[in-house]
């Protein structure tokens, strides 16, 4: 069993920082540190799963990435569940809470590991925490992520949130921002 974070309470604590700096400026790449990830997870996937995972909060993992169940329940005690997902591609939205219109934060965030947030299908972003749109690149998301992500949009302020990881990078899509091909 690889160690989680090498300093746990400041690396989860920069990382918790990385995070909602993600989720504020939607779209701009991100680096994380500490964190020793198991096969097939990434540095930065397993990052996020050390820094917001712990008894009380369900996790529903891909069964790709099964192999890093006991090392998540190892060091999180995450139950089995759907309040976060880690995926090694995107799942179904449809098939995570979205929230309700009185209750918007009961839905899910997904952690997905892409292949890169450097290269890639251009994405051009717009909406809360940006002042002008931005472009951001990912490779690893399907072909119609663009639509798939408008419908995701049109259900504002409920909705899925997506945390995208590569590498030791991350990068944070809101339900609230808007995504179209660039």
């Amino acid at each position: 069993m690889t160690p989680g974070f090498a300093d746990p309470v400041a690396d989860a604590q920069a990382c918790f920082r990385t995070i909602l700096d993600a989720m504020a400026r939607p779209g701009r790449v991100q680096s994380v540190f500490g964190a020793t990830a198991p096969a097939p997870l990434c540095d930065a996937a397993a990052a996020v799963l050390l820094t917001l995972l712990d008894h009380e909060t369900p996790l529903w993992l891909d069964p790709l990435a099964a192999a890093a169940r006991p090392w998540i329940e190892f060091h999180t005690g995450a139950p089995k569940g759907a309040s976060f997902a880690m995926a090694l591609s995107l799942p179904d939205l449809n098939a995570f809470p979205a929230g309700t219109d009185e209750m918007p934060e009961t839905s899910a965030t997904i952690v997905v590991q892409v292949a890169s947030l450097t290269g890639g299908r251009a994405y051009r972003l717009a909406g809360p925490g940006l002042r002008e749109p931005a472009v951001i690149r990912i490779a690893g998301l399907p072909d119609d992520f663009a639509s798939i992500w408008q419908r995701n949009h049109a259900l504002f302020p409920r909705g899925i949130d997506l945390i995208l990881c590569a590498g030791n990078t991350l990068t944070a899509l809101p339900r609230g921002v808007s995504v179209k091909e660039a």
